[in-house]
């Protein structure tokens, strides 16, 4: 099997990672700092080492309390797009977002509470703060961006749009999701004030594990309410991090493989994966340029750009390209809007039900890369 889905979700995950969900669980699969017994106090240290390692590698802050975790991004942002909103307020995105964002946010629209500007992309797939800056109002209460798109792979010039949202005096949120473990990242520099991000992709962890790092100084108000651990006769939920984005007993398995994973890319070096992916992508990219009826879109430079490239073939549904990767060259892809609708609006492709994707990971051979360009050669060529 050739894979070539890892924007969906990194496979397979490097063995270190296996072997320490295994051990770990078999000797810490309990509740972490619930009780006082020794395995509960070895497993919250666990815990609190990954919040730690990822604060850092964020470089989010002092306090590491401040990074929480969630079952994935799509959880972390909706705990957050909807701790932030308040009746009246203005949010101002773009059209490269996931569902994910978008979602939660056309729902509080339609109800009425907020305003929404979708800023668009220039033609190689980049938002400028300079239209970002444009958009926000004297209501706009955060800006929310993609560090990188899920479709076409643009890494989003978050310094930049930082800048221009500390200088208006808003929130800023980055949804971390393709970018995190993929491309270095500092919150600081870049006036990032919540950074959310999921294991299971860049971060080589498993699925059902996520969170956000929330600087100090923003306040995202409850929206969810439960057991802590800690404190149990305070009748409202804690206030106090990271209890208070926290409900009920984490997943300490995922958080083991999340600490795992972190700790194999530090390894490894991001960087130095990052260089090696690109190389790889590029190598595709230019392959599948000269395929007589293939549309490469935007991935006009290996700078500023993730490992994700989407095509069509001309004469072909992108559906239907994939099933003939799949059962006739054990290819595996993603199909269609990625879940991405407002990208496929800009590129051109929502009319005509999206693109093939292709996302190289850290596993990714060039032998795979040269069969993956020889296999849409032969499929193209039955109507090109």
């Amino acid at each position: 099997m050739i894979y070539l889905d890892n924007s969906a979700t990194s496979f397979p995950k490097p063995e270190a990672v296996y072997d320490f969900m295994f051990q770990c669980y078999r000797k810490h699969g309990v509740s972490p700092g619930r009780s006082g017994f020794d395995a509960a106090i070895e497993t919250e240290e666990i815990v609190f080492n990954t919040r730690k390692m990822l604060t850092e590698l964020f470089n989010g802050g002092s306090d590491p309390n401040r990074l929480t975790f969630g079952y994935n991004a799509t959880d972390a942002l909706n705990l957050i797009i909807q701790g932030l909103c308040e009746q009246g307020d203005h949010v101002v995105t773009t059209m490269l977002e996931h569902n994910s964002v978008l979602r939660p946010l056309y729902c509080l629209e339609q109800k009425g509470m907020i305003e929404v500007s979708y800023v668009p992309f220039d033609q190689a797939g980049y938002v400028h703060a300079e239209d970002i800056k444009k958009a926000i109002r004297p209501h706009t209460k955060f800006v929310i961006v993609t560090h990188c798109s899920n479709v076409i792979g643009t890494i989003q010039p978050l310094t930049e749009i930082g800048k221009v949202c500390k200088e208006a005096g808003v929130i800023f949120v980055v949804d971390g999701s393709q970018g995190a473990g993929s491309v270095n990242l500092d919150m600081q520099a870049s006036n990032i004030d919540v950074y959310c991000f999921t294991g299971h992709k860049c971060l080589m962890g498993p699925t059902g594990i996520g969170g956000s790092y929330v600087r100090e100084g923003v306040e995202i108000k409850h929206t969810r309410y439960g057991g802590t651990g800690v404190r149990s006769a305070y009748p409202g939920h804690l206030e106090e991090y990271p209890w208070r984005l926290e409900y009920g007993t984490l997943n300490v398995l995922g958080v083991a493989g999340l600490y795992a994973g972190v700790r194999w890319i530090k390894e490894q070096g991001i960087e130095n994966i990052h260089q090696r992916e690109m190389q790889l992508w590029k190598n595709l990219r230019d392959g599948l340029r000269q395929i007589k009826g293939v549309q490469v879109y935007c991935a006009t430079t290996v700078e500023n750009q993730n490992p994700v490239l989407s095509f069509n073939i001309n004469g072909f549904e992108a559906g239907d390209v994939g099933t003939m990767l799949d059962v006739d060259y054990n290819i595996c892809c993603r199909t269609g809007l990625q879940c991405a609708p407002k990208v496929h609006e800009g590129i051109g492709t929502l009319a005509i039900h999206g693109t093939v994707r292709f996302s190289i990971g850290v596993f990714t051979t060039q032998e795979e890369v040269d069969k993956t360009i020889e296999a849409v050669a032969e499929i193209a060529a039955i109507k090109n």
